[in-house]
């Protein structure tokens, strides 16, 4: 048998590339499968149907699975070719020696082993790799029936695995995207609109609630009576974009509560299959609410100011035109009208600090009587509970309380040094809305006597708190001791007021 070897010992490689070259030249004496001359029938069929394959295969064959392997194995060994050629296995590729020693001892007691995507960790060009390979492994039997070795078929998938994972990794960075926007996002799908993704952004809009894999209507009962549905159906139907700006909805966000009103701009974009057929809707948008209503807001606001510059240069005309009528000198003319519309300058301040959504009674009545407590007089009393008035009130109060001060020096209890005045207030509520009465009592002044004539003062009095929507009342006495004021006018703020005050608590 050895001589029939040895007159054609290498035939078996023929065809077999650079390997069967290789092959031809080592030293295969020097292993323990012996020189080439003596090997098996069954170890050279094996070795000639692997060189002839274009699939990386290696043979490990004997107990130390000494490695035979074809040109493309070569391509996979990278730095390791060819010192792999004849080395033993464990040896060879030492970094996986565990791995390997479990493919003997499975292979050689005859069973088979593969392996999908199995990462491992080689050093083929003197550096640590990660490599994912699938892997088949079946015993190859020899002239005695028995495993003489086992062959491994090795194909590398390191490339299409991190492909995936890039993908796959990718996907997870995108769904991340998609829930973390900022603006709410959803996806329906088929006919009937059924939730199959939604974000964070979309949750928050309209409550926690399951919704998916239920349709629209179902899920969002609050929906189907405001179109909705119906405008997703023609998006459906037409295959054409919707685009929305600042559309109002009412959502079901707290289930104790009614539902609130939102307002949404918002696309809805119709998803297409390969066939160019709609399957599903494709929503993005932002709660739009505040600045909505911040629009409005200054909307209101605009047309506020126009009104109230309106209202204010009428009274600035009034004062002009009724002070110069009455003035018993230019001098005196020109005093009076600068002394009440310092007045009314000093309230629109006060209204101005609290965006004219109101005022503090106090502060109203700190500053309409600043002027007269810098010119000495000290002896004004002030005294009443925390009072938020509306604009409109604010600027009657003070102009009266202007009035009610410059009469007082004049003529009144400020007049003499014994004089003093009371200024005192609180709330009635024994009207159903409640009402500010606020009091004016001049003491230890001169003798008063009712004035022949009514005064564009008194005038301004009583006109600026019943004149328009205020509905108030002020009534003056000119008792022997004392002039005597009673203000009664309302705390709640007219229509005109109410859309651009939301009446704010007094901060600490």
């Amino acid at each position: 048998m050895h001589d029939n070897l040895r007159t054609a010992p290498a035939d078996f490689l023929a065809g077999g590339g650079e390997m069967s070259t290789l092959m031809k030249s080592f030293d295969w004496g020097s292993t323990s499968i012996g020189p080439m001359d003596f090997w098996p029938q069954s170890l050279r069929t094996t070795i000639s149907i692997m060189l002839r394959s274009p699939i990386p295969m290696v043979l490990l064959w004997g107990p130390d699975g000494i490695m035979i392997y074809n040109d493309a194995y070569t391509v996979f060994a990278g730095g390791r070719h060819p010192r792999l050629l004849g080395s033993k296995v464990l040896e060879g590729w030492a970094e996986v020696a565990d791995f390997n020693a479990n493919v003997m001892r499975v292979g050689m007691a005859g069973g088979t082993l593969s392996y999908q995507d199995q990462e491992l960790t080689l050093y083929r060009n003197n550096v640590p790799e990660q490599v994912w390979m699938n892997l088949d492994y079946s015993p190859v039997i020899d002239e005695t029936g028995k495993p003489g070795g086992v062959l491994a078929i090795v194909v590398e998938t390191t490339e299409r695995v991190q492909a995936e994972r890039r993908i796959v990794a990718e996907k997870d960075r995108l769904r991340e995207l998609f829930h973390q926007a900022p603006g709410f996002m959803v996806l329906w799908n088929g006919l009937d609109h059924v939730f199959e993704l939604v974000n964070e952004a979309y949750y928050q809009l309209v409550g926690r609630r399951e919704i998916i894999g239920k349709p629209l209507v179902e899920a969002l009962p609050e929906i189907g009576s405001q179109g909705f549905d119906k405008l997703l159906d023609h998006v459906y139907r037409t295959q054409e974009t919707y685009v929305g700006r600042g559309i109002s909805v009412y959502l079901q966000r707290d289930p104790s509560r009614e539902p609130e009103q939102r307002f949404l701009d918002f696309v809805f974009q119709p998803i297409k299959d390969g066939h160019g057929q709609v399957t599903g809707i494709f929503a993005e948008g932002s709660d739009v609410t505040e600045r909505v209503r911040s629009e409005e807001h200054q909307r209101l606001l605009v047309n506020e100011l126009n009104h109230r510059v309106k209202n204010t240069l009428a009274t600035v005309q009034s004062i002009a035109s009724q002070t110069l009528r009455t003035a018993a000198s230019t001098q005196a003319a020109q005093e009076a009208i600068e002394s009440r519309l310092f007045a009314l300058s000093r309230a629109h301040d006060v209204l101005t600090r609290e965006n004219w959504e109101g005022a503090w009674i106090d502060e109203v009545v700190a500053h309409a009587m600043q002027p007269f407590q810098a010119s000495g007089h000290s002896r004004i009393h002030c005294e009443g509970e925390n009072v938020r008035l509306p604009p409109n009130t604010t600027l009657a109060l003070a102009m009266a309380l202007q009035e009610l001060a410059t009469n007082a020096v004049k003529y009144g209890a400020l007049s003499k040094e014994t004089g003093k005045v009371e200024i005192s207030w609180r709330v009635d509520h024994t009207r159903g809305a409640p009402h500010i009465l606020l009091k004016w009592e001049e003491k230890g002044g001169p003798p008063v006597t009712p004035p022949t004539r009514r005064g564009f003062g008194t005038r301004l009095i009583e006109r600026s708190l019943a004149q328009g929507p205020l509905a108030g009342e002020a009534k003056i006495d000119f008792a022997p001791t004392g002039v005597v004021c009673t203000i009664d006018a309302p705390l709640k703020a007219t229509a005109e007021e109410r859309v651009v005050s939301s009446q704010p608590t007094r901060p600490a």
